[in-house]
């Protein structure tokens, strides 16, 4: 599976996202760009279970130096490596382990039932909590330290993601030999 040809944003106001965990999963699957595959990372130590499908926009680098994070409100989990062109409608503003490590909340561009969400104002704060508790409290037994900054809406998603995107093309840029 290589994802170094698949644009980060198919076309404005979405995203190309892979899913590297199912919603519901404890199970921590990484895409291994070496081996073209999904590889199982971890098994979360805490009882939590991760509460929507959640990967990561391809051909983006974030400031924790991986690509940017991003989940999807799916009616149903998909799989590791599944592709998802994505309407990212917020941020969970987050700092983990020292770095900063924001992830964005998406509405599948495929689905009905989510067609008129454009912010997450439109999402039940109850909802919301619970994605951030889980974020909060996931590493907790690994003795890793999380701190959710909040929650920034749909306004705040183009300046991040086009930073991620130039991130990813200087450091593309960079390991490329010269002609």
């Amino acid at each position: 599976m290589d994802l170094s040809q698949l644009p980060a944003s198919p076309a404005p106001g979405l995203v190309n996202l892979v899913v590297e965990i199912p919603a519901g999963s404890r199970n921590k699957y990484e895409y291994n760009a070496d081996a073209g595959v999904m590889a199982l990372d971890r098994v979360l130590h805490s009882s939590v279970r991760y509460p929507f499908d959640y990967g990561f926009v391809p051909n983006t680098l974030a400031e924790d130096g991986s690509p940017l994070d991003a989940m999807v409100i799916m009616e149903e989990p998909t799989f590791p490596g599944c592709l998802i062109q994505a309407r990212p409608i917020g941020i969970l503003d987050m700092v983990d382990s020292g770095a900063h490590d924001g992830k964005l909340l998406c509405i599948p561009e495929a689905g009905f039932r989510h067609r008129e969400i454009r912010s997450i104002r439109q999402i039940a704060a109850n909802q919301l909590e619970d994605v951030a508790e889980f974020f909060r409290t996931y590493k907790n037994l690994e003795g890793r330290v999380t701190t959710i900054l909040g929650w920034l809406d749909a306004d705040a998603v183009d300046g991040v993601l086009q930073r991620c995107i130039d991130a990813a093309s200087r450091a593309a840029a960079a390991e490329s030999p010269p002609h």
